[in-house]
C-alpha cells in the first residue's frame, strides 16, 4: 500500500508542472505574437545570384531587432537578384538587393553611373590571392619610357585609388607535392569612365600593381610618383644623417664626395648638387680658437 504523503508530493509535482507549462505556452504565445515574421536565406546566397524559393525561410524577430527593408512577402523577394552574400538565416533587405527587373549577374552589381572594367593580373600581382569580390584597393602603373624613345626610366605612381572589385577570375592549381595554389588571373574593378580611360592606358603602356587596402579607410592621397634617381636619392640622403657615414655616391656615379676631399669644380647633375649641400650640412662644425699676439689676431682649429 502506497504512502499517502508521497501520492499527494506527486499529484503536487504534476499540477505544479502543468501550470509551469501553461505559463511558458502562454509567454512564447504571447512573444511570437509580438514579433515580425520577415524572410530570411536558408542557405548561402553569393552575389549576383537569382533569388529561388528554395534559398529561403521565415524568421521570426522582435520589433525592436527588426531590420529595415526587410520582406515579409514571397512573391516580391522571389526573382530578385543580390548584390551582396547572404549568410543562411541572415535576414534579405532591399539594400542587397539589385533594383527590381534586373537580370542576374555582374551587370546587377554595378553601380548607378560606374562601369566593369575586367585587367588581366598575376598571382604576384593579384596579391597572391587575396584579392576577393568586395575588397578594395589602388592601382600603380609602372611605365618605361623608354620604350617610346625617352631617355628617363622606369617611373611608379599610383594612378587610381580606392577601387571596388567585383570579381575575380580565380583557379586552383595542383602542384606536384600535392599542395594546391590559389591564382588569380584576372580581376574586374568597378571605375567610372575616367577611371577607365586611365586604367585603359595604364595597362597598355606598363604594368599594373594592385594594392589592398583597408575597407573603410576610403581617404585618398596625392603623391608625386618615383623613378629611380628619386628613389636612389632618397636612399642616399638617408644615409647621410647617419652619424657615422663619411662618404656619399651619386646618383649617376660620377661624383664621390669624402669628408677628406674638397668638392671638384666641374658642373655636376642637380641632384648630385642636392646630395652634396647635404653632405656639406651633415659634416660637424668645426670648433676654433682666438689667438692674439702683439697687434695680430689668428683663429685656430682645435682637432
Amino acid at each position: 500500500m502506497f504512502d499517502k504523503r508521497l501520492l499527494a508530493v506527486i499529484a503536487c509535482a504534476v499540477v505544479f508542472g502543468l501550470f509551469a507549462a501553461l505559463l511558458v505556452s502562454r509567454y512564447l504565445s504571447g512573444v511570437k505574437a509580438q514579433s515580425k515574421s520577415v524572410l530570411a536565406a536558408s542557405v548561402s546566397i553569393p552575389m549576383s545570384t537569382q533569388i529561388t524559393r528554395d534559398q529561403l525561410t521565415v524568421v521570426h524577430l522582435p520589433p525592436d531587432a527588426t531590420p529595415d527593408g526587410v520582406f515579409t512577402s514571397m512573391e516580391r523577394l522571389v526573382g530578385r537578384v543580390t548584390v551582396t552574400g547572404i549568410s543562411p538565416r541572415e535576414p534579405v533587405t532591399e539594400f542587397k538587393l539589385a533594383p527590381e527587373g534586373s537580370a542576374a549577374g555582374l551587370a546587377a552589381v554595378i553601380s548607378d553611373g560606374s562601369r566593369a572594367m575586367t585587367v588581366k593580373v598575376d598571382d604576384v600581382v593579384g596579391v597572391a590571392g587575396f584579392v576577393l569580390p568586395g575588397a578594395w584597393v589602388d592601382i600603380v602603373a609602372v611605365i618605361d619610357p623608354r620604350e617610346t624613345g625617352s631617355s628617363q626610366g622606369p617611373t611608379s605612381k599610383i594612378v587610381l585609388q580606392h577601387i571596388k572589385v567585383l570579381a575575380s577570375d580565380r583557379n586552383i592549381e595542383k602542384q606536384e607535392t600535392g599542395e594546391t595554389t590559389l591564382i588569380v588571373k584576372a580581376v574586374t574593378l568597378e571605375v567610372t569612365p575616367e577611371e577607365a580611360e586611365k586604367l585603359a592606358l595604364a595597362a597598355t603602356e606598363g604594368k599594373l600593381q594592385l594594392v589592398l587596402r583597408n575597407s573603410v579607410d576610403s581617404d585618398s592621397v596625392e603623391t608625386t610618383g618615383v623613378d629611380k634617381r628619386s628613389l636612389l636619392a632618397g636612399h642616399m640622403l638617408a644615409s647621410l644623417a647617419s652619424p657615422g657615414g663619411s662618404t656619399v655616391t651619386s646618383t649617376s656615379g660620377q661624383l664621390r664626395a669624402s669628408r677628406q676631399r674638397p668638392m671638384p669644380s666641374a658642373p655636376v647633375d642637380p641632384i648630385d648638387k642636392i646630395v652634396v649641400q647635404e653632405a656639406e650640412k651633415a659634416k660637424p662644425p668645426v670648433q676654433t680658437i682666438e689667438l692674439i699676439e702683439g697687434n695680430k689676431r689668428r683663429q685656430i682649429a682645435l682637432p
